[in-house]
């Protein structure tokens, strides 16, 4: 969501990709990226996705897993814009960005309170998001090289860690605790996905309207996916052969030792470190195809990248008219068209006239103010 880029308006079409971009100046690319995520996010509530395979009519299940790993990848890419950019912020800025990130993890833990009320049957991200927004405070002067190594630190020992204090948590009755919840028995443990948020930072601090930058993503993105997924697949075969391995999640209750085979895969929402490397190789490899293509066809784009662009207040409404429809999970794939076409509709004409969405100018102004910028 759109709670850390704080570009001063949308930048005017332009005929192809720029190395540099003025402050004040949003990047097309990843509001499409976010934009992606948001309608993928729709798929994943709304259809009725299946398991992913080689036949084509199985590839809707990409959304699964993978759309929300693109939201956390652009958490940490929308910190380092609100946080700099390409400079890392020194001195008192840094105390400004960090009080302004706060601020707005502050705002979204509270709006996804609010959404947890209304007992849908999505897995609410947005506190887990808040919570990572947090996380990522100590690294916002890290080079992208130092980030990238504590991303892969966190992508190894994150998921044992959070096995571990999932089981300790499950063994004292404290699963479903706030604290236990958001770090590590959550669908989103932020022990792990803090992986996402550290590569996005990284990815963030880069030139990225640089040609060479955005063909290092996409190329990087794709061969750490393949990398992760071909870890994951080896790993099934040899400790869980014929079988749909779920993740560290099944340790978290059982006795006794640890089986490998909870380490094993890379299925969606398993948090093992095959998935962790292979769907953020996905986000990667995304945001960098979507860099390029939304410069070169900013008209054709543009719908998606309004999604993205108020995805905060797009989510939110998603949320509320499921639970006013009384929609049921994975109904059906028209139901999703409908809502994906409404959310294009309505995010292009409310930022055609009006420009920043109604949530992301809450945050941003609450968060400039606290800051005192």
């Amino acid at each position: 969501m759109t709670t850390g880029q704080d570009e001063a308006g949308d930048a005017p079409p332009a005929a192809g990709p720029v190395r540099e971009r003025p402050a004040g100046r949003r990047l097309r690319g990843v509001d499409l990226a976010r934009g992606l995520a948001v309608l993928g996010m729709f798929g994943a509530h709304l259809g009725d996705t299946g398991d992913l395979g080689w036949d084509p009519a199985t590839w809707r299940a990409v959304v699964d897993g993978r759309s929300s790993i693109l939201f956390a990848t652009l958490a940490g890419v929308s910190i380092a814009l609100l946080s700099g950019g390409r400079t890392p912020p020194a001195d008192d800025e840094l105390a400004r960005a960090r009080t302004r990130v706060l601020v707005r993890a502050a705002w979204v833990f509270a709006i996804g309170g609010v959404l947890e009320l209304l007992d849908t049957f999505v897995a609410i991200i947005l506190g887990v998001y808040a919570v990572l927004f947090v996380l990522a405070l100590p690294f916002l002067r890290w080079s992208p090289a130092r980030l990238l190594a504590a991303a892969a630190v966190v992508a190894l020992a994150g998921p044992p860690l959070t096995l571990a204090a999932g089981r300790y948590a499950t063994g004292q009755g404290e699963e479903d605790g706030a604290f236990a919840f958001l770090l590590f028995t959550g669908y989103y443990p932020a022990a792990v996905w803090l992986a996402f948020v550290l590569v996005g930072l990284a990815v963030g601090r880069l030139d990225l309207g640089a040609a060479r930058v955005r063909a290092c993503l996409v190329a990087g993105g794709a061969v750490t996916a393949v990398l992760g997924y071909l870890g994951g697949r080896l790993t099934t075969r040899a400790f869980a052969p014929g079988e749909r391995p779920a993740g560290i999640e099944e340790g978290f209750g059982a006795a006794g030792g640890w089986d490998p085979a909870w380490f094993a895969g890379a299925e969606p929402h398993s948090s093992t470190p095959f998935e962790v490397v292979g769907s953020g190789g996905v986000a990667v490899a995304v945001l960098g195809v979507c860099l390029v293509v939304a410069d070169l066809l900013p008209r054709l784009t543009h719908p998606v990248a309004s999604v993205g662009a108020l995805a905060l207040s797009v989510y939110t409404a998603q949320i509320v008219a499921i639970a006013v429809l009384d929609v049921e999970y994975g109904r059906d794939w028209g139901l999703w068209a409908r809502f994906s076409l409404t959310a294009l509709l309505l995010a292009s004409a409310w930022r055609s006239r009006l420009g920043r969405g109604p949530l992301e100018g809450l945050l941003a102004w609450s968060s400039r103010r606290a800051a005192g910028s």
